[in-house]
């Protein structure tokens, strides 16, 4: 069950990401709202996700997959640039996430 409260924090995790941005510096009010609604909710099923999983792995993966996915949606959404250095950033990272996971042994 941690797993999947993590994977719920990650999510939010992204929407509080591209909602700030999408807030223009909180001048939007409906993306500021969202913003910080998104970040409590991702914090919360993070802070359920620690209950098991040790506080460096859980936060590791959660801030990886986190940035991975708003980096990915930044391109679709924001039409950001994805280049090879962050294409190769990209894989460093969810590698990883997976070698974490392989030694937490969680």
């Amino acid at each position: 069950m941690h797993w999947l409260f993590l994977g719920i924090a990650s999510v939010f995790e992204v929407v509080f990401a591209l909602s700030a941005n999408a807030s223009k510096g909180f001048t939007h009010r409906w993306y500021t709202v969202q913003t910080f609604a998104a970040a409590a909710v991702a914090i919360y099923f993070l802070s359920l996700a620690l209950e098991v999983l040790d506080v460096g792995v859980g936060y590791a993966i959660w801030t990886a997959t986190g940035a991975v996915g708003t980096v990915i949606l930044g391109t679709v959404l924001f039409k950001e640039t994805l280049n090879a250095g962050k294409v190769i950033s990209i894989i460093s990272v969810i590698a990883g996430v997976i070698a974490l996971k392989v030694v937490s042994g969680v």
